[in-house]
């Protein structure tokens, strides 16, 4: 089984990385930092599967694509694809800088439409497959400082429902995971309890449990909220 992972290096998207590598999956991860995809690439040498490491800023158009290439050159199929890099930059609508909207739509949502359209096609091609897209509570609620992260956020989830629709014929599922608020790198210095947090193993491992379910059935969203935060 092959599985492509954008963001791949910290938080939500290792620790998917690495459950899908003990579950013998093959994995292509990208990240925009070259250390820290080496790093990742020598953390899953021990589970003797393939790994194709490169560095992909999602935020250029130019890089993902050469991504996905780079990824269809060396996988014949691909079963899974996570789309997971996300950027959050704090402000309001009306207070921000127009090229702070502008980075978080292409980060959040071009490059999930560039990805999911990409190997979309092989998955429909194979009939078969499954994408899953890391949006947020935020794209169903309204946070506070975190407008255009919202928006871009719900745009995610309307471009995950859509693909959904148009591939299920294909007998392609696609899923949509919600996190709140989950222990990763954005949370550094804070002095809220980290067992408060969704975890990033959670996450993982909600995934890889989706993964295991009966060819018939899609998990169309999964939320998942601290309990007491």
């Amino acid at each position: 089984m092959n599985a492509i992972i954008t963001g791949a290096t910290k938080g939500i998207g290792k620790a998917i990385a690495l459950k899908l590598a003990i579950k013998g999956y093959n994995l292509a991860v990208c990240a925009r930092t070259e250390t820290d995809l080496q790093l990742l690439k020598d953390e899953l040498a021990q589970y003797n599967v393939k790994v194709i490491a490169l560095k992909a800023d999602m935020g250029n158009k130019d890089e993902i694509y050469n991504f996905c290439n780079e990824v269809k050159s060396s996988f014949n199929n691909v079963d899974v694809l996570i789309n997971n890099a996300g950027v959050f930059m704090p402000g309001s609508i009306l207070d921000e800088e127009d090229k702070n909207f502008e980075y978080q739509g292409m980060v959040n949502v071009n490059a999930t439409y560039y990805l999911s359209k990409y190997f979309g096609k092989m998955m429909r091609s194979q009939r078969n497959g499954h994408i899953f897209n890391i949006c947020s509570v935020a794209s169903l609620e309204t946070i506070e400082n975190a407008s255009s992260y919202c928006v871009t956020k719900t745009a995610m989830l309307s471009l995950n429902n859509v693909l959904r629709k148009e591939l299920a014929q294909y007998n392609v599922k696609v899923t949509a995971i919600l996190p709140g608020s989950t222990l990763t790198a954005s949370w550094e210095g804070t002095e809220i309890n980290p067992d408060k947090f969704v975890q990033p193993e959670d996450i993982a491992n909600s995934l890889y449990s989706i993964l295991t379910l009966s060819s018939g059935v899609n998990v169309d969203e999964i939320i998942l909220k601290p309990l007491n935060f």
